[in-house]
């Protein structure tokens, strides 16, 4: 099936919201978590132990800003080598954008802004934060951290980047125990941790989610140009017979995402009011417009025998 080129403005659209997302995820950290003085999970939390430490030595603490930046660069090069270009020039857009949000934000939040509900405000903080960070995953953003660790262990052994997020983070929210000595702290940590995994995954697997509809309508054509130009998704045009009448009818085929299927149905309706259209959820589309197929293909190894035999094949069918 088809799929067309995106235009050239989705790239910087991307862009715009990666920033976005960034932007909920630093307001929902410095607005409602960081003032109530709990360690989340990556890197923005390794800063935060370093901001609470610094601030319980000096009384003035190194902003998580800087602590964040810095960190994500060390480990950036070391991971250049082990993760590819890409990645790095990826992540440090996301961790530079990040980082100068925080600053930003930092000094305007220095209490909550629900007083007296901490358990409230590392709620709405952490579903900001898993929103945020959704809609950048969503467009191909990253804003390093615990990612950039994960990536370099599952370049070197067979653990997966989910469980070595998962074991990273939680040894970073524990440390807090060493700071504030508060088994409650801890326990909001890992309800945050919890909380922002589970909201980005339902970001991202909205976003994700993939229909298919099957059109009949004897305006097909016109259906299919409009599909093409204003939903910018491809169609295939297949042949059919309806068995009542006999007639032969061309079938639109159509694979897009969830959040468009609202597109196709204003098409259409608009084109053709009685159109037959049948909706069906789909697990995965796979390919060019859609997700990547990410599997590893084995490599099988012939012997000697095998080869031998493959050159002499055709040789004979020469011969004879």
């Amino acid at each position: 099936m088809a799929v067309l080129e995106r235009p050239t403005w989705a790239t910087t659209k991307d862009y715009i919201l990666i920033v976005i997302g960034l932007a909920i995820y630093a307001f929902g950290f410095t607005a409602f978590i960081l003032p109530e003085k709990i360690v989340i999970g990556g890197l923005a939390g390794v800063a935060s132990l370093i901001y609470f430490a610094t601030d319980q030595m000096t009384g003035h603490g190194i902003p998580i800003a800087i602590s964040n930046f810095s960190l994500n660069i060390i480990l950036l090069l070391f991971a250049f080598r082990i993760v590819g270009r890409t990645f790095v020039v990826r992540t440090v857009f996301g961790t530079t954008v990040i980082s100068l949000l925080i600053g930003l934000m930092q000094p305007l939040f220095t209490e909550p802004i629900v007083e007296q509900q901490a358990f409230m405000n590392i709620i709405i903080g952490a579903i900001m934060c898993g929103v945020g960070i959704g809609m950048a995953f969503v467009h191909n953003g990253s804003s390093g951290g615990t990612d950039i660790v994960a990536a370099m262990v599952s370049k070197r052994s067979n653990i997966t980047i989910g469980r070595t997020i998962m074991y990273t983070d939680m040894i970073i929210i524990s440390s807090s125990f060493l700071l504030f000595h508060s088994l409650d702290k801890i326990v909001y940590g890992f309800v945050i941790l919890f909380i922002v995994s589970f909201v980005a995954d339902q970001v991202i697997n909205t976003n994700r989610q993939a229909v298919q509809f099957t059109i009949f309508s004897r305006k097909w054509k016109e259906i299919a140009d409009a599909i093409n130009n204003d939903a910018r998704r491809g169609c295939t045009l297949l042949d059919g017979t309806g068995w009542y009448t006999k007639d032969e009818v061309k079938i639109l085929l159509v694979m897009c995402r969830k959040i468009e299927q609202v597109t196709i149905f204003r098409i259409v309706k608009s084109i053709d009011k009685d159109a037959f259209i049948t909706q069906a959820n789909v697990n995965g589309v796979y390919g060019k417009g859609f997700d990547e197929m990410k599997v590893k293909i084995k490599t099988q190894t012939t012997s000697s025998h095998e080869v031998i035999t493959k050159n002499i094949e055709p040789n004979e069918e020469t011969n004879n």
